[in-house]
């Protein structure tokens, strides 16, 4: 693995953050395209975009901070505060507040799901890229495609004691780069057949809540309960909220246009005029 990507004279350039910032300048770019595309730009939208930056960066480092807290003590707060938060399910907490509070101060009264859910798939995308370099794999498997970690390296990678054994691993967050592609390319053929504004966004977040639930069994973070994990816990809690909107939406209509067998028959005038 490559914690640091490359040199800038003395400096050090790592991986993750290197990849962070490429992330959200992508993100960024994807939802420009998106509100142009949408022709929905509003000026009141940069507090929105700045609430969720900065929402997203607290999110991640609180979530970080608490698990350090729970698994070493309130000793480690020091360090998840000065190493910063990597938690992706925080990060996305706390973007929705900050969106929320950002939409407040603004006065945006419009939804803004459907510009940040394939903004929010593709830089998750590119930043799993900084994870899968510098943290720890997965868990250990017998797979053919299991990764090994050079030893030079394995000291730099914390909480991998997979590194040091120089055992093959999954290649967890190339899953995770894998299926997170496959949601936004999904996402951006929901784009026309999806209509009603904002509700792409959980769809997303129903579509990344499973497949992250699924794929943190090959992660290499500890089991806390039961054989789960702290997010799996965190998506077993949120997870009906997020099934009671997609019913709600569902008996709405909403997804009409895209169920099987429940797509609107069109009228006998309108099959009569393409006969």
């Amino acid at each position: 693995m490559h914690p640091e990507l490359f040199h800038l004279g003395p400096v050090a350039i790592e991986s993750h953050g290197f990849f962070v910032g490429l992330a959200l300048a992508v993100g960024l770019g994807v939802l420009l395209l998106e509100a142009r595309r949408r022709n929905a730009w509003d000026d009141r939208l940069i507090p929105v975009i700045a609430g969720i930056l900065i929402g997203g960066a607290i999110g991640g480092r609180v979530a970080g901070m608490l698990d350090a807290a729970t698994q070493d003590g309130v000793g480690a707060l020091a360090w998840a505060w000065q190493n910063g938060g990597r938690s992706i399910l925080g990060g996305l907490s706390g973007a929705y507040v900050g969106a929320l509070l950002g939409k407040r101060y603004a006065g945006y009264p419009f939804r803004t799901g459907d510009l940040f859910a394939p903004a929010a798939a593709l830089a998750l995308a590119v930043g799993r890229i900084g994870c899968f370099l510098a943290e720890a794999p997965g868990r250990p498997t017998d797979l053919p495609w299991g990764i090994t970690v050079d030893p030079a390296a394995a000291a730099a990678i914390p909480q991998c004691p997979g590194c040091v054994a120089g055992v093959p691993m999954h290649p967890s967050f190339l899953y995770e780069i894998a299926v997170l592609l496959g949601i936004f390319a999904l996402l951006m053929w929901l784009r026309p057949r999806i209509t009603a504004p904002g509700e792409l966004f959980p769809v997303f977040l129903l579509l990344y809540g499973l497949t992250r639930f699924a794929m943190e069994f090959t992660r290499a973070n500890e089991p806390v309960a039961m054989g789960l994990t702290r997010s799996q816990w965190f998506i077993l809690l949120v997870f009906p909220l997020i099934a009671g909107r997609m019913v709600v939406l569902a008996r709405r209509g909403v997804f009409d246009a895209v169920l099987p067998g429940r797509r609107t028959p069109r009228r006998p005038e309108e099959v009569t005029a393409n006969v």
